[in-house]
């Protein structure tokens, strides 16, 4: 038997993709699923959306995380130490989660996929990437008893050349889902997903303010922002997808600032991937602030992408740790950007592959030695000078004849 775990259609679309192309073998599979919204009772569970439909067949039971633990939060719960062996017996028990061979999760450092793995014990774990996050360091230390039992981490080649740092301190080796096999299952959602309207360019939503990145009226501000540069563009239709846990809130008041822009502003469904938005729709740009959306966008579909808003949430970021730091940084290094008066500029040429070790570097330094660089140059947007003196790397402002150099810029700025 097989224990999968998803919260996202995305992460289900992934799962199906693994098991097409042969990664779990033959035998029961059971998936547990959760939602994780801020009030999951107001959420559309993942196995009751329209898409999940065409994917449940890989499966022969299907779970609920959220129904299990109900009324607690899936993001907070977790047995105490002493109450592990029983609450063990009794999951196994209750969903019949007998001899299990394998157990396959998402987002293994954090609740529930974290309650999930010291709970159901004695068995190999397979970790299977969401998104972007593949390519920065593992958030949290893992306790022995989990990270000993991980063998692989799956994950999609979002960014060809670009290897994952996601449990690497652990020895893990990444595996790289086939293009064909993921366009396959997204291909199959599309089929199912319901009529939706098209336009010339699609905004994607994230929630940064559950995210404490931007505050609920700043991120409606950007959103509002990127309208106004789609407008700018001479976008007279365009399509809003909204985060699948932002509730309505957001397209409600983007509705109200197309209507002042002249802008035609359809809504796609919140449990609808943005990958399926692609297939259907086709738009002829897609903009965000740094969802992984927008690389699968150009990845997967060859749709023309813009980020929007980056270097705020860069600047914001706190503390440096926080685990949206390389989602970010490599959108924001990566790919075009879209101005306020409505111009893509791209951005300068990068080598990623280092700017992601030095940052993930000094993300998480204790656990990554191996990664740091012999210099690092101060550019503000990636790297903090507080964060740099304390690892112990010498800025500009530290080398010899720094301040003179700086009397003398003063002096002729006068």
């Amino acid at each position: 038997m097989k224990v999968f775990y998803a919260s996202t259609l995305f992460g289900a679309m992934s799962l199906a993709a693994a098991i097409d192309d042969g990664r779990f073998g033959d035998g029961r599979r059971v998936l547990i699923v959760s939602n994780n919204a801020a009030i999951p009772e107001v959420a559309v569970p993942l196995d009751r959306t329209p898409g999940f439909t065409v994917l449940r067949s890989r499966f022969d039971e299907v779970r609920s995380w959220n129904e299990l633990i109900a009324p607690l939060h899936p993001s907070d719960w977790r047995a105490r130490v002493i109450e592990v062996p029983m609450t063990e017996r009794l999951i196994r028990s209750h969903w019949g989660l007998d001899e299990v061979e394998e157990l396959v999760l998402e987002s293994i450092a954090v609740p529930p996929a974290r309650t999930i793995a010291g709970l159901v014990r004695d068995c190999p774990i397979s970790v299977y990437s969401d998104g972007l996050m593949s390519y920065g360091p593992t958030r949290d230390p893992l306790p022995a008893e989990i990270f000993r039992r991980i063998d692989r981490l799956l994950h999609l080649d979002l960014v060809p050349g670009l290897k994952p740092l996601l449990l690497s301190e652990y020895g893990v080796a990444p595996e790289i889902l086939p293009d064909e096999r993921f366009l396959s299952v997204v291909h199959e959602v599309t089929a199912t997903a319901p009529d939706m309207m098209a336009g010339q360019a699609m905004i994607l939503g994230q929630y940064l303010s559950a995210l404490e990145l931007l505050t609920p009226e700043e991120e409606a501000g950007l959103h509002e922002s990127m309208l106004r540069a789609l407008a700018a563009r001479g976008c007279t239709d365009v399509v809003f997808k909204p985060h699948p846990a932002a509730g309505r809130r957001h397209a409600q008041l983007l509705r109200a600032a197309a209507g002042d822009l002249g802008v035609r502003l359809s809504v796609a469904g919140e449990s609808v991937p943005a990958e399926v938005c692609f297939a259907a729709l086709r738009p002829e740009l897609v903009v965000g602030c740094f969802s992984t959306g927008l690389v699968t966008a150009r990845r997967y579909f060859g749709l023309q992408v813009a980020s929007y808003g980056t270097d705020v949430v860069l600047e914001r970021l706190a503390p440096y740790e926080n685990s949206n730091r390389i989602p970010v940084t490599v959108v924001d290094a990566m790919l075009p950007k879209l101005s306020p008066e409505g111009h893509i500029e791209r951005p300068p040429v990068t080598d990623l592959q280092a700017l992601v070790r030095a940052v993930g570097y000094c993300m998480q330094a204790d656990a990554y030695p191996d990664l740091r660089p012999e210099h690092i140059e101060h550019d503000p947007r990636y790297f903090k000078r507080k964060r740099l003196e304390t690892l112990g790397f010498v800025t500009e402002a530290d080398k010899p004849g720094a301040l003179a150099r700086i009397r003398r810029k003063i002096r002729s700025a006068i």
